[in-house]
């Protein structure tokens, strides 16, 4: 097998003070942790889909597909041996430490090499008995998506890695909540475990041009929209490079759900024709091969590039919109933060009224409730205080905007580079009439995500009533004609921006500002 690269997460495992519990009984202690690796910690690399790539004597080393999926392995690892050897005294229990890191690693048959692989063996050796320290590049990419607390180390100088590593360690008494994975939850979700909500793969958009040297034209929408999904909060997508090697296969889509652990699958293909292109994309339920959205996207080729990323726009808004409706269609019987996010955002898709914005306040008020750290149910819910004033149907506006000031600052303060924060903040910058600081706050969320919708509506709004709008600013007509009827920025509020913005589109086609 030749040596290739990729990017992996690289899961490091070993035995805390080893060397002593084998002076005590080397017979006894061996056995034991044969049993724990074959019966516990084999079985749950298995499960997260992640491969063993050798064993070091008093541990291991594993690398997986997804960096949740070995977070996800490490902690229910470690939640699954505090409950065996219940008989074995505590200083002879077998504990692991265990650290995760991502990154670039060569990969041999046999072994893995680079800094990804050294990293993460410096963060098992960092990591308690029993707990685990995971790198800031792995905090970053698990974001809000696992109920776990992760305290922060800081940055640590680790051997034979010249910059310093930011750690995060997790504790078996710093979980957030319990995640259910007993044969009783089973049944209320058919697909693994593993398969996170608002998961998907995109898979490479098929030719169906005539000449087949349009291939690139195919793979530039594939790849643009897996890029913009992936910006989308909470979203969980398959990188595009593993998504490839289902190109030219005919393959069910529940088996690519099952292989993958993703509940969605997008296919779709591009025809082109003369200047005319067209784009049809079909959104799959990998649980029941069910289409549960399809589209049709046509463009002209006039200048390409500027068709393929309007089109991969248009398709990542309306699949945020689908893809959020679907998940808070999902039954549960004990709904977490998460669930109740879902559900506010999906009642928001509505037509808003006073009781609409009642109904989303009192999800987001619930999922608060379960996890008040949470920066996403915070935000949320100081955006929908501050839309509820500036669409006049607040009984207690100075309350309600007090209240968004201080969730506001409460997510800031955890969570400087979130772009819903940013938005919230504009929203709330904009309830105080200060334009000048909102717009620079719709900025901000720009840079995070360009297809953001409604930040650049927003942004437009805020500059028209400063008088500078300028056309470079927002793209020119294309970003507001597109705007106009997008599913995914419903709300009186929107609709009233996009009726100030309509008559404004003759004047987009000058470079100076609107007078």
């Amino acid at each position: 097998m030749a040596s290739t690269r990729r990017l992996a997460a690289i899961l490091a495992a070993d035995v805390a003070e080893y060397s002593r519990l084998m002076g005590a009984d080397e017979e006894g202690t061996h056995e034991r942790l044969k049993a724990h690796l074959r019966e516990l910690v084999e079985r749950k690399i298995e499960e997260y889909r992640g491969r063993i790539v050798k064993n070091t004597g008093d541990g291991l080393l594993a690398e997986f597909p997804s960096v949740v999926g070995a977070v996800r392995c490490a902690v229910e690892v470690q939640r699954g041996m505090i409950d065996r050897e219940p008989d074995v005294p505590e200083e002879r229990r077998i504990r692991f430490r265990i650290g995760v890191n991502l990154g670039d690693v060569i990969v041999e048959e046999h072994d893995i090499f680079g800094d990804g692989v050294n990293i993460a063996a410096r963060l098992e050796a960092l990591a308690e008995p029993g707990g685990i320290c995971i790198s800031g590049t792995v905090r970053d990419h698990i974001g809000d998506r696992l109920p776990y607390a992760f305290g922060d180390m800081g940055e640590q100088s680790v051997k034979n890695i010249a910059r310093p590593v930011r750690v995060y360690a997790w504790r078996p008494e710093g979980t957030a909540s319990v995640l259910i994975t007993s044969s009783s939850s089973a049944t209320s979700n058919p697909l693994p475990a593993t398969a996170p909500r608002l998961s998907i793969v995109v898979l490479p958009f098929a030719n169906l041009s005539d000449d087949p040297e349009q291939q690139y034209f195919a793979d530039g929408i594939t790849e643009d929209l897996t890029t913009d999904l992936s910006r989308i909060e909470n979203m969980f997508v398959i990188s595009h490079n593993t998504a490839s090697t289902y190109g030219s296969k005919l393959v069910d889509p529940k088996q690519i759900g099952r292989e993958l652990s993703v509940r969605y699958v997008l296919e779709g293909s591009v025809r082109r024709s003369g200047d005319q292109v067209r784009v049809n994309a079909q959104l799959i339920n990998a649980e029941t091969d069910a289409h549960l959205w399809a589209e049709r996207f046509d463009g002209e080729t006039a200048d390409l590039l500027a068709v393929q990323n309007e089109i991969t726009r248009q398709l990542a808004n309306a699949l945020g919109v689908q893809l959020i409706a679907a998940e808070a269609a999902q039954p549960t019987e004990r709904p977490d933060t998460l669930d109740y996010i879902l559900q506010a955002r999906a009642v928001l898709f509505k037509l808003r009224t006073a009781d609409i914005y009642g109904q989303a306040i009192d999800l987001f008020q619930c999922a608060l409730a379960l996890d008040p750290q949470s920066v996403e149910a915070q935000s949320r819910l100081a955006l929908v205080l501050t839309s509820r004033v500036l669409d006049g149907m607040s009984d207690a506006p100075t309350v309600d905007i007090t209240r968004a000031e201080g969730l506001v600052g409460q997510a800031l303060a955890v969570s400087p580079r979130s772009a819903l924060t940013h938005f919230a903040k504009g929203h709330l910058l904009r309830a105080h009439n200060r334009y000048d600081e909102a717009a620079s706050e719709y900025e901000t969320v720009l840079l995070f995500n360009r297809n953001w919708m409604a930040a650049i509506s927003d942004l437009g709004l805020c500059k028209f009533y400063i008088g500078s709008w300028s056309c470079q600013n927002m793209r020119r007509e294309r970003r507001i004609r597109g705007y106009v009827g997008s599913p995914s920025i419903p709300g009186r509020c929107d609709q009233a921006t996009v009726s100030l913005l309509q008559p404004m589109l003759p004047l987009l086609r000058s470079d100076g500002p609107v007078q």
